[in-house]
């Protein structure tokens, strides 16, 4: 192989590592999302995320880390934080969240990853996290979970978490929000006769065919599954590879707004607070 070919070569793969955020996002990963400005200053927000930090197989106790999708919290906490609202970060077993190292790879971080990275007050936030046997839910005006492969094993099995929710349902006109695995936050919550909270709704979460795409079929939950199970009308769309995809469903109620990936966290945010600053 001749010098010159091997500098074009060299010359090509920088060029391709350089542009590979922009390679990426113009497939679908993180689209763009021009949103209005919201002033809903005096609103609340709580961002509930998962404290599961290992990618463990079922009987296993070890594994690769894991936990929550750094933009599937970054982004929405920026989107409420930008309007003025005040945002609070709670987790399962309350603590230090831990982060998807993955996700803040730099050529897949977003621009809130970025914000995050320098903003102290955030992190703190996130490394103490409130936990959630010791919050009332109905004191909030948004109830917001994210996703990540930590969430397949908390968020759907907490009977707590499930009672909060159904008790800010109840007694509060709060609206709730996930991205991705974030949905089986849901799936333990309970309307006043017993039903699944969610049964007959309009809603979406990471599809089976992207847990498979990236080959972490071995999870105890998946959105997808326990949704249809839960009743709720599950929608998705689809792509070459569903990383990719995207879609952001409301409840015809407009008391649940769910985002099907990591790609729909500022859409999500912006609805509801579209649906918060129209309800008053």
């Amino acid at each position: 192989m001749n010098s010159k070919l091997i500098v074009s070569i060299v010359v090509l793969l920088i060029l391709i590592l350089c542009f590979m955020p922009n390679i990426l996002q113009a497939l679908g990963l993180h689209p763009k999302y021009k949103g209005k400005k919201y002033d809903l200053e005096g609103k609340r927000a709580l961002i509930i995320t998962t404290s599961h930090g290992i990618l463990n197989a079922p009987g296993e106790t070890t594994g690769k880390p894991t936990g929550v999708y750094a933009s599937e919290m970054t982004v929405p906490y920026y989107e409420f934080t930008d309007a003025k609202m005040a945002v609070d970060i709670a987790s399962i077993q309350g603590g230090e969240i831990p982060i998807e190292k993955q996700s803040l790879n730099w050529f897949i971080r977003t621009k809130a990853d970025k914000r995050f990275l320098k903003d102290s007050l955030f992190q703190n936030k996130v490394k103490h996290s409130m936990k959630i046997d010791h919050i009332d839910f109905t004191q909030y005006d948004v109830i917001f979970f994210a996703g990540g492969w930590g969430a397949a094993y908390d968020l759907g099995y907490s009977t707590i978490l499930g009672e909060k929710i159904s008790d800010a349902y109840k007694d509060s006109p709060a609206i709730f929000g996930s991205v991705c695995h974030g949905a089986l936050g849901f799936i333990q919550a309970k309307d006043s006769v017993g039903n699944a909270l969610i049964e007959g709704r309009i809603m979406t979460g990471v599809t089976n065919k992207q847990i498979k795409e990236l080959k972490v079929t071995f999870t105890p939950m998946h959105p997808e599954e326990e949704l249809i199970m839960a009743g709720a009308d599950y929608k998705s769309n689809t792509a070459f590879m569903d990383l990719f995809a995207n879609l952001t469903v409301i409840d015809s109620e407009k008391r649940f707004v769910t985002g099907q990936n990591q790609n729909a966290g500022h859409e999500v945010a912006q609805k509801i607070m579209g649906l918060l600053q129209s309800s008053h």
